[in-house]
């Protein structure tokens, strides 16, 4: 198994340096003219990023110094989203440079030669020969005093200088737009979901459901404190918050994750463990919610007026010994009545449906959070984001209000989720 994972990480190394290394030669070493503090500059970036990036993710694997992760954690996490969309654009671009090419080479003007002037020593003055007088012969000019071209730059130096440029722009760009629309907080969404066991009493019932959240040394107290805003704007009837609440230990982060205790529902909030709780210490994180007020739904159930609210730990937990219980949750309760279910990640929807739950709710796919990704967690998850019904039960998937890795998303907004729920008798 240690060769297998060796052999992998070699792979996976190597293919990445080699996309690298097309990105120095694209960007570095064909719009530069040749060794100077221009290639320099752009070979200490290429290579320096994927080190951060890289030192980024073992620093916050490894429970490295707080003060350590936060270093690293911006420039090499955003380098990674990056490197992601600076590679597609230069791929794309490839496609571009030979119009470009075309372009320069119709649209330019022929290059012309230009004469230089004759030197003349210093202290001789330039006289005219008398008239009838023979004419001087020629001087031989040296070589290099005869016809000069333009300075400018090559035609292939400016194509790849242009290509290069409107590529490095657009990966800039992309993720530049992708974080601020992370950092400014997730957006609100709302759903109706008709429950056919659901009595009258309970129509018009709101869980404001949030995953994701992935507080870290990059997404801290302040955004915290956005997403309980943003909640609380939304009165709902009670909070769900389903996985993947921070990214390391209580004693790094707990600051961070001070502000949900002003979170405000009715029917109070409730949580259940997702992947990355395992990775985090999941037994101190539910300790810690608890003392914030959630309520921690381990494996079990609770009756509120007109259905049943239940919550299962997340498969990650069988490495503990704390996975799902889908019987311990579900099992002896009025079936007559209807139960909402919340579960980190979407592929527990088939004990879900074997249990006959009316609705479950789930995080984890970030509805692929950096575009191509989404066709990823296609491939890895039933659903990747919004409702959609398996039998005689519903799956809603939200998007997630933060973020893993890069502070980033593309293609896939962050969200919170107002559920509201609708009886059919009403």
């Amino acid at each position: 198994m240690i060769v297998v994972f060796v052999l992998v990480g070699l792979v996976v190394s190597a293919a990445f340096g080699a996309l690298h290394w097309y990105a120095w030669r694209r960007l570095v070493r064909d719009t530069t003219r040749g060794p100077g503090l221009a290639r320099r500059t752009g070979t200490v970036v290429i290579v320096t990023g994927p080190v951060l990036m890289f030192a980024a993710l073992i620093a916050e694997r490894t429970g490295a110094p707080f003060w350590l992760q936060r270093v690293l954690g911006w420039p090499g996490f955003l380098w990674m989203a990056f490197s992601l969309y600076l590679l597609l654009a230069l791929v794309a671009a490839e496609f571009v440079r030979p119009l470009v090419r075309r372009l320069v080479e119709r649209e330019a003007p022929a290059e012309v030669a230009v004469p230089r002037p004759e030197r003349v020593p210093a202290g001789t003055a330039a006289t005219e020969p008398e008239p009838g007088s023979a004419p001087e012969p020629e001087s031989k000019q040296p070589e290099s005093a005869g016809p000069s071209r333009a300075a400018a730059p090559s035609r292939r130096l400016f194509v790849s200088r242009v290509v290069g440029g409107a590529a490095a722009a657009a990966a800039v760009g992309t993720v530049g737009y992708g974080t601020y629309g992370v950092l400014r907080g997730p957006g609100v969404k709302r759903v109706t979901v008709p429950l056919a066991k659901l009595p009258r009493s309970a129509h018009g019932f709101r869980i404001a459901v949030v995953s994701d959240i992935h507080l870290s040394p990059v997404l801290g107290r302040g955004f915290a404190q956005r997403v309980v805003d943003t909640i609380n704007s939304t009165q709902p009837d009670l909070i769900a918050v389903v996985g993947d609440l921070v990214d390391g230990s209580v004693k790094d982060l707990g600051p961070a994750a001070a502000p949900l205790s002003r979170l405000k529902a009715r029917h109070g909030s409730y949580f259940v463990t997702g992947n990355h709780e395992y990775f985090s210490g999941a037994a101190q994180w539910v300790e810690e919610v608890r003392r914030l007020g959630l309520n921690p739904l381990e494996n079990a159930r609770t009756e509120l007026a007109g259905f049943d609210l239940a919550g299962v730990n997340d498969v990650a937990g069988e490495s503990e010994g704390l996975g799902p219980d889908f019987g311990k949750a579900l099992g002896d309760r009025d079936t007559t009545r209807a139960v909402v279910l919340l579960a980190h990640q979407p592929v527990q929807i088939h004990e879900a449906v074997r249990h006959d739950v009316d609705l479950q709710l789930s995080g984890h796919t970030h509805g692929g959070q950096l575009w191509p990704g989404n066709l990823v967690a296609a491939a890895a998850n039933p659903t990747v984001a919004g409702l959609e019904r398996y039998g005689d039960t519903q799956l809603y998937v939200s998007r997630g209000a933060g973020a893993w890795g890069p502070p980033t998303r593309v293609g896939a907004p962050s969200d919170i989720t107002v559920v509201e729920l609708a009886s059919r008798q009403a």
